[in-house]
């Protein structure tokens, strides 16, 4: 076993019937390989008695733990993400989600590959996150971190937003669209990919702003360097719902400026050895994949 990994927290989608057999099948392994397992306190109260092992809240495995092991989907793994990004926790993905682009450990080859990281053989990525707060008449109002994005839209309106947007300071455009999709690298395979914004590799330090159905048809997605700061300011009569990794969510008003900027924290992800992000594409976006016949 590596001695990088002695206290190992297992952390489940919420309140998913399917997530018990695997965490417990993964902890009975990791504590055959002499780890100290704990489990996520949400995660436990999926379970019952938790199978005996110990439970902890988010704040107890940033303290304790030495790696997070994620049994879900990209959602959880998000979730996780924010919750223990201060920590610098490593975080390993299982995947029983549909896409998986952040959990990338099959199911089926959860105890192999987990026990590779185990005994050293993993690569290690960061990806950065994106600060974001919400400002009305000069005070900060709403404060959070997204791994993904930034998604500025019109929420039940049936009608289109207007809003300003500015990099650094310097005025831009005003826009009429739906909104406004702002994107880390990690966020360009997800929801900015299907309103046909880049993808970014990981280790690009950029940040794409995607328009959702600009009313100028010549509103294009634009990849900016990630030292930018990004404002994005409502144009009266215009309220607008701002959400933060598609999980969190807050309710703006006309007059109201999103600024993001990268933030000083940043998420380690370890990967099983032989991880490659453009395999992962391939199978995930079906790239190469054989045309169909009638």
């Amino acid at each position: 076993m590596s001695a990088h990994f002695r206290n190992i927290a297992l952390i489940g989608k919420y309140q998913s019937p399917d997530v018990v057999e695997a965490v417990l099948e993964i902890a009975v392994f990791l504590r055959e390989r002499g780890v100290s397992v704990s489990i996520e306190q949400g995660t436990a109260s999926s379970i019952g008695e938790a199978g005996g092992y110990p439970v902890a809240t988010y704040d107890e495995i940033g303290a304790q733990a030495d790696l997070a092991v994620v049994v879900g989907g990209d959602g959880t793994m998000l979730n996780t993400a924010r919750r223990l990004a201060e920590h610098a926790v490593p975080l390993a993905g299982v995947n029983l989600g549909r896409l998986g682009f952040l959990t990338d450990i099959a199911r089926k080859d959860a105890l192999q590959k987990l026990g590779e990281i185990l005994d050293g053989n993993y690569s290690e990525e960061s990806r950065f996150m994106l600060d974001a707060e919400v400002v009305r008449n000069g005070q900060r109002v709403f404060h959070t971190l997204a791994l993904n994005d930034v998604v500025v839209n019109k929420g039940e309106l049936g009608r289109m937003i207007e809003f300003e947007l500015s990099i650094d300071g310097e005025f831009v455009y005003t826009q009429r669209s739906d909104g406004m999709i702002v994107s880390t690298p990690t966020g360009s395979t997800a929801y900015a990919l299907s309103a046909n914004g880049p993808i970014l590799h990981p280790s690009v330090g950029g940040i794409a702003i995607v328009p959702l159905c600009p009313h100028a048809l010549t509103a294009r997605p634009v990849t900016l360097p990630d030292t930018c700061k990004v404002e994005i300011a409502l144009l009266p009569p215009h309220d607008a719902r701002v959400h933060f990794d598609g999980q969190t969510r807050f309710d703006a008003r006309a007059g109201d400026c999103v600024r993001l900027t990268r933030a000083p924290l940043s998420v380690r992800f370890l990967h099983p050895q032989g991880y490659s992000y453009f395999a992962m594409l391939r199978e995930k976006l079906h790239w190469s994949a054989s045309p169909r016949h009638n």
